[in-house]
């Protein structure tokens, strides 16, 4: 299988960028309670539609240099590089997993890790029409893995991962101006992707979200550009978090031990 990967991440980065591509529709029109099938793709400022050619991801924006073929107006850059971003996670995704069944999982994983951060940056709010089916459709993903793979220990140490973050995030959110509601439901998602993985996994996640998010807050805080009651969106970190721990959680996890448990 080894020698099919460079296909494989042919097809996952090409993937990868049809689904940026959809995912600039999605970050714009769910907030809105739009449509993400009518109208097509169409200018915001003339309402013009968008021409197939320049459809196409990342090049369509380069050839209206950043800017609407009709009236001019330009085009955010945030568009191509979520695009690009996307196709660069997906072959991440799938040099990491390879020919697995896994795979459909966690570029899914990937998928919706843009969207919601996107999204969450712009209306501080992660939106349950993400949110809620994704529980489903990653069972409905990680059922090959687990049929098929014979995972079903994975499968277990998942749900119990998904229900621990419930628990802790449910806790945290008790605390005033701590959790949002958006964050609480997300923290199941991330511990049942984290669980199967295993429990190093799940610690270093959401330690790495909460290392993310202090970093970011204070960041801020520093530079003056949010203030002590100003609302920080949390889901980008344990989005970060999380796909830290995906590639990572097993050299992070062994430095950690070398660190406490020297070698003589």
């Amino acid at each position: 299988m080894s020698q099919l990967l460079p296909l494989l991440l042919g097809i996952v980065g090409l993937l990868g960028l049809a689904v940026g591509s959809f995912l600039n529709v999605v970050i714009h029109r769910v907030p809105r309670d739009e449509s993400l099938v009518h109208p097509g793709s169409h200018c915001p400022h003339c309402g013009n539609a968008v021409r197939n050619r320049h459809n196409i991801p990342v090049v369509g924006w380069l050839l209206l240099r950043g800017r609407c073929a009709d009236c001019r107006a330009p085009i955010s850059a945030r568009y191509p590089l979520v695009e690009a971003g996307t196709a660069v996670l997906f072959i991440a995704v799938a040099a990491k997993f390879g020919w697995s069944w896994e795979l459909p999982a966690y570029l899914y994983l990937a998928a919706i890790a843009v969207a919601l951060a996107a999204i969450d940056l712009d209306v501080l709010r992660l939106p349950d029409q993400i949110v809620l089916p994704s529980y489903g459709i990653a069972l409905v993903l990680m059922a090959p893995a687990i049929i098929a793979g014979h995972n079903w220990d994975a499968a277990v140490r998942g749900l119990l991962a998904a229900g621990a973050l419930y628990a802790f995030y449910r806790l945290l959110a008790l605390v005033p101006r701590s959790m949002g509601r958006g964050d609480v439901k997300l923290a199941p998602l991330l511990g049942l992707y984290l669980g199967w993985l295993g429990w190093s996994s799940v610690v270093i996640g959401t330690f790495a979200g909460f290392l993310f998010g202090g970093v970011v807050g204070a960041a801020l805080l520093l530079l003056r550009i949010a203030k002590g009651k100003s609302r920080i969106p949390f889901g980008p970190s344990m989005l970060a978090g999380t796909l830290l721990a995906v590639f990572a959680a097993a050299p992070i996890a062994d430095w950690y031990l070398a660190l406490l448990v020297p070698t003589a």
